[in-house]
């Protein structure tokens, strides 16, 4: 599957991808708003990357450049759920610092929200960040998604438990953000 925007473009993510995400995940740039714990290395990842392509609940993608088709980020989609027709944005990143700020991410997580309510015909679409984390808030608000509350405790990196901000967007959201956006 490949879903393509103006600058970037996602693709199911491959094998191959897993180099890139051992060497992006150990960038304090990219893990410093995620539960992804400082000791991760390139079997962790290939093992999470393996024991998740099996499993229908899960999806991941690769950002990439329409320009050049260099991989640059990546998206993890989590708790897909036929039955209550959700899903949760579980990770997405654009990995090199010197590429954001340009609207990819917000591109990326266009095509992201594209996926779950054209492709998967989703009723509601979560994510959550890291409190205090004020760009992702800014994007996810930008978009259109809306504030559901904290979880305490919601998340654990390097054997501290971290609060989570909860967000969603539901169907007819999406279709109003995505109207507005054009």
């Amino acid at each position: 599957m490949r879903l393509e925007g103006k600058n970037v473009y996602i693709r199911e993510s491959s094998f191959d991808d897993c180099t890139y995400f051992a060497e992006w995940e150990k960038k304090p740039g990219v893990t410093e708003f995620f539960t992804i714990n400082e000791s991760r290395d390139y079997e962790e990842v290939v093992r999470e990357f393996i024991e998740r392509l099996p499993d229908p609940t899960q999806v991941q993608f690769t950002i990439c450049s329409m320009a050049d088709d260099r991989p640059m980020g990546r998206i993890y989609i989590s708790r897909i759920d036929d039955h209550y027709d959700s899903l949760d944005i579980t990770r997405i990143y654009i990995a090199d610092k010197s590429m954001r700020g340009k609207g990819l991410g917000e591109e990326a997580l266009w095509l992201a929200l594209d996926y779950a309510f054209e492709v998967r015909g989703c009723e509601r679409v979560t994510l959550d960040y890291f409190t205090g984390n004020e760009i992702a808030s800014a994007l996810y608000l930008k978009a259109g998604f809306v504030n559901e509350g904290n979880m305490r405790h919601g998340g654990k990196k390097n054997g501290q438990y971290v609060d989570l901000h909860l967000m969603s967007m539901l169907r007819e959201e999406y279709l109003s953000s995505k109207s507005r956006k054009k």
